[in-house]
């Protein structure tokens, strides 16, 4: 194909403005350090320092020179945000002081965050999200140009899918950090938005795109002459992979591989790739795929039973709204039965029952909706959307009254719920959920091991010894979530750090918090 002689001239100029060590960084064997090993090499990033680490190096990490070098100047902008207080929710909305990070390392919080399991109960997940979230001053420790905390931040969200938050966060930080931009475009190529980060890309050289990055960008805007010429001149330079060349290729022109074989999927897929594999027609099924991959099966040029099953994934760890899910699952009626198809038709059937006010309908829905909601690990998001409606319409029936009550006392009206609920006497389960609901744990009586560590955690009168000392020190966020993981480790038969956990959340004014997950462990036992 033939290029004129001054776009020859301005790529080739762009190629070979790159400097040495950002060459090194785009290719495939020197990929930059990340808590997130998905990520798209959109950019040459500057190779991290080994205080800047938030997880330990990465083994395929290109090797530190030997050689003596005048060190590296960093400028920043006056205007450029300190990353570290860039938040969306302001103290006012999360209850939260400014100086919630007090004297704490950024260092020893981003570790922290990171160390979180994948999956917490739902509580936890809120409350962590609520911190990842806030307007928060930066920690004591911080130092100009750190950037350890936010990059923990945003990597977790980015790892429960929640892309939506995570963007917004990276909006308001800017474009000029390029770690922050990696995330950006990546977040943009999932959500399919990604058209303003290939104009950030054309028009900030500062950012030096990587091959594969300017070859997509260049297509997305039309100038296929010019991408075809980057590809051969990284090819040629052999600063892209021979999958990356398959790749491209079919993406610049799938006409020339008709009637050849798929191209193979590589083991460590990227959204970059993800997307073009998209473009020459071959989309991947995002269910094995790290979570952030099912938000891209939200799109509406997606089928609806994989836009369903995407949505319950992502309303598992709370990154799509009870909402989003209910709408997926009203949108049309079940094509076929079993798994997901079955939900749906339960879930049409407790709606029919609520607004008719059949009395043995509703029974009937709540006994068939509660193994497969529990199956699916869904009980929190669908008692937000019914737990309320169930406080005016008590079942009578034994087993759909226990899944009423559970429905109501997960929902964010549980206090209202067991205000409502009749008293049923005695010592037993029903008895102390309400009770733990209402705020009224102190003369309640457990019932196995479990309940009694709730018990001697909600009844505690000082915050717990080894959370005492993270207090002391003025470290309250990083003790709020040191409380999370002993939350999530007692979940597992460490009852004592279930009992601290809630002793904690208690003392320092998380009331709201401490009672859901005191619910949750009780009802949900689905981790221990």
């Amino acid at each position: 194909m033939a290029v004129n002689a001054p776009c020859n001239a301005v790529i080739l100029g762009a190629v070979f403005a790159l400097s040495a060590g950002s060459v090194q960084a785009q290719t495939s064997h020197g990929a930059p350090m990340s808590a997130i090993g998905w990520l798209s090499d959109s950019v040459a990033l500057p190779p991290p320092s080994i205080d800047s680490a938030v997880l330990p190096p990465d083994p395929n990490e290109p090797d530190v020179t030997t050689g003596a070098s005048v060190a590296q100047v960093t400028m920043s902008l006056l205007e450029t945000p300190v990353l570290d207080a860039v938040g969306l929710l302001s103290s006012a909305t999360t209850g939260f002081s400014r100086d919630l990070w007090g004297h704490s390392r950024p260092d020893d919080l981003a570790r922290r965050i990171a160390g979180m399991p994948l999956y917490l109960y739902p509580a936890m997940q809120d409350l962590l999200n609520t911190l990842l979230l806030a307007e928060l001053n930066p920690p004591k420790g911080a130092r100009t140009g750190d950037d350890r905390l936010f990059m923990a931040r945003v990597d977790r969200l980015l790892s429960i899918g929640a892309l939506d938050q995570a963007e917004a966060l990276l909006n308001r930080a800017g474009t000029s950090n390029p770690r922050v931009f990696r995330r950006g475009f990546d977040t943009a190529l999932l959500l399919g938005s990604e058209d303003r980060f290939c104009e950030i890309l054309t028009n900030s050289p500062d950012l030096s795109p990587t091959f594969p990055a300017r070859v997509f960008c260049m297509a997305r805007s039309g100038d296929w002459e010019a991408a075809v010429l980057t590809l051969e001149t990284g090819r040629a330079l052999g600063y892209i992979s021979d999958f990356e060349d398959a790749l491209l290729a079919r993406f610049l022109d799938p006409d020339l591989f008709e009637g050849e074989p798929p191209l193979r999927r590589p083991p460590d897929l990227t959204p970059l790739t993800f997307r073009m594999f998209e473009a020459i027609g071959e989309h991947i099924p995002t269910g094995n795929l790290p979570l952030a991959f099912a938000q891209a099966d939200l799109r509406a040029n997606i089928g609806w039973k994989a836009r369903a099953e995407a949505a319950e994934r992502l309303a598992r760890v709370g990154a799509a709204t009870p909402n989003q899910l209910l709408g997926l699952y009203t949108e049309r009626r079940p094509a076929a039965s079993g798994g997901i198809w079955d939900r749906m038709q339960t879930v049409r059937r407790l709606e029919q029952s609520l607004n008719s006010g059949n009395a043995s309908a509703l029974d009937a829905s709540l006994v068939s909706l509660w193994p497969q909601i529990e199956d699916a690990a869904l009980e929190v998001p669908f008692a937000h959307l019914f737990g309320e409606r169930l406080i005016s319409k008590i079942p009578q029936d034994p087993d759909a009254r226990r899944v009423a009550l559970s429905l109501g006392l997960l929902s964010t009206k549980s206090e209202e719920f067991a205000a409502s609920w009749p008293a049923s006497g005695g010592n037993g389960k029903e008895a102390l959920l309400t009770a733990i609901a209402l705020g009224n744990t102190e003369t309640a009586l457990g019932y196995n091991a479990t309940s009694r560590a709730v018990i001697d955690g909600m009844n505690a009168g000082e915050v717990p010894v080894r959370l005492k000392s993270l207090m002391d020190s003025n470290r309250v966020g990083e003790a709020i979530l040191r409380a999370i993981a002993l939350y999530e480790s007692g979940t597992h038969g460490n009852l004592d750090e279930i009992a601290d956990a809630l002793a904690f959340f208690r003392q320092i004014g998380l009331e709201r918090v401490a009672r859901q997950a005191a619910l949750e462990v009780l009802i949900l036992e689905r981790r221990g």
